[in-house]
């Protein structure tokens, strides 16, 4: 089949793959390294407290997007018009991280910092569902797999640049242009309005280039009524979708796992080898790298053996490596197994959303990654409640995190009775009749 036969929208891709990279560096910056650190030390009364009140704030997100993504989804399913619902979010996020630039090194800001972060998580959370459940429309679906890859690692990349510059022209030792000046901690708190341009400049390829797909329009209320509708036949009708349910109960366990592994990972570096704030930020960076290289290099054999298979490999690669790392008594070992487990999170993460793209009925793919993120939200606690419990019971930090390796085997282990996802060797997709249709309008809308 010749390129005119068969055009690819190629433009389209590339942009869509870029929200990945706009997107990531709310996770880096906000969730994970500077407003964290800086929430907890400098605005909450103490560390412990403000350890807890970030947590808070954090799982009750978490909740709302666990609640809330699988009835966007069905609403969104039946409204269409996927682009503005998540340019809603996408300036929800803007307006909330911007705002942080206001939370000053006092008590008296926690209320507004939590209230704001809650409202960025769930902004930026809900985004990710409508941008995923796109790409089985946008890319053909032997290059599903490539593409999801490929988003990852534009994610990583971004997330780890957006890190490098705040910590090179902010955070280092003043940064470049607050070098001396630390008043209301300035410089930390100008890291925040460089998240908030950098999601609204690099999200504009997006919103210009990906054309959003033509699908049936209601109206609102009728859309929301019938997205509901759709939603509770879906839960009374479960073992029709017998696939994605189990691949569901899976993902619950391994992405458990592997967020959790996220969480302790700095915390455990910290106190086991003794390592500062600075070489944590610098081991976070290296990680993303890895994970971003791993994520890219495995999406050609997800589209070669599937998503399944790319998941069950990288569990087995990750399991093993987190053990190494886990089991290092110098700081050089970890360092070294430590990065190799990177190779093996960007894969998972990728091919999950490219076996959900490729599993998931055309119709419904907004309300299944909204469950996909529903199953990532739910059990969220499971995860830090058997570290902290093991850690306690042990007294020792090395076994309290190894229910790590254990909710990743068991992930991997139910994941083996899953059917697996049919890779389509040519660039037709049987199983969606409609998205063909959408293909051949898609191409038209490129220039």
């Amino acid at each position: 089949m010749n390129k005119k036969d068969n055009p690819r929208p190629l433009r389209a891709l590339i942009s869509w793959a870029f929200f990945d990279w706009a997107n990531s560096a709310y996770a880096s910056v906000i969730q994970t390294f500077v407003f964290a650190s800086y929430f907890t030390r400098e605005v909450a009364v103490n560390e412990t407290v403000g350890t807890a009140e970030w947590g808070a704030a954090i799982s009750t997100a978490g909740l709302c997007v666990a609640i809330g993504s699988p009835i966007l989804g069905a609403i969104a399913d039946e409204a269409g018009h996927r682009k503005r619902w998540l340019s809603l979010f996408v300036l929800v996020c803007f307006l909330s991280t911007a705002l942080l630039w206001f939370i000053k090194p006092s008590p008296e800001y926690v209320w507004p910092a939590v209230i704001l972060v809650a409202l960025g998580t769930i902004a930026s959370e809900f985004t990710f569902v409508f941008y995923s459940s796109m790409l089985p429309s946008l890319a053909p679906p032997s290059q599903i797999g490539r593409w999801s890859g490929w988003g990852w690692g534009m994610g990583y990349a971004g997330g780890t640049l957006a890190l490098t510059l705040s910590l090179v022209f902010f955070i280092y030792n003043g940064g470049i242009f607050f070098t001396g000046n630390d008043v209301a901690e300035l410089h930390i708190r100008a890291c925040f309005v460089l998240v908030a341009i950098w999601l609204v400049v690099f999200s504009l390829p997006f919103f210009l280039f990906t054309p959003e797909i033509p699908m049936p329009h209601k109206p609102m209320m009728r859309a929301v009524r019938d997205g509901l509708n759709q939603l509770m036949t879906t839960f009374r009708h479960i073992r029709s979708y017998s696939q994605i349910a189990r691949f569901l109960i899976a993902y619950i366990f391994y992405i458990e796992g592997l967020t959790t592994l996220f969480a302790f990972g700095g915390v455990y570096a910290a106190n086991m080898f003794q390592m500062s704030n600075q070489d944590v930020l610098i081991f976070g960076i290296c990680l993303n790298v890895v994970g971003g290289i791993g994520a890219a290099l495995f999406a050609f054999i997800d589209d070669r053996i599937g998503g399944k298979k790319t998941i069950l490999i990288s569990i087995t690669g990750l399991i093993i490596t987190a053990a190494l790392a886990l089991s290092a008594h110098v700081p050089t070992f970890f360092w070294i197994f430590g990065l190799m487990m990177g190779i093996w999170v960007g894969p998972i993460q990728a091919s999950t959303r490219s076996f959900m793209s490729r599993i998931a009925p055309p119709d419904m793919r907004t309300q299944m990654f909204g469950f996909l993120a529903l199953s990532g939200k739910a059990t969220a606690f499971m995860g830090p409640a058997l570290v902290s419990w093991a850690t306690y019971a042990s007294g020792n930090q090395r076994i309290g995190m190894s229910p790590i390796i254990i909710l990743l085997a068991i992930g991997g282990i139910a994941l083996l009775s899953v059917p697996r996802d049919q890779v389509k060797a040519n660039n037709h997709n049987d199983d969606a009749p409609d998205d063909s249709k959408q293909s051949d309008q898609l191409s038209r809308t490129i220039p």
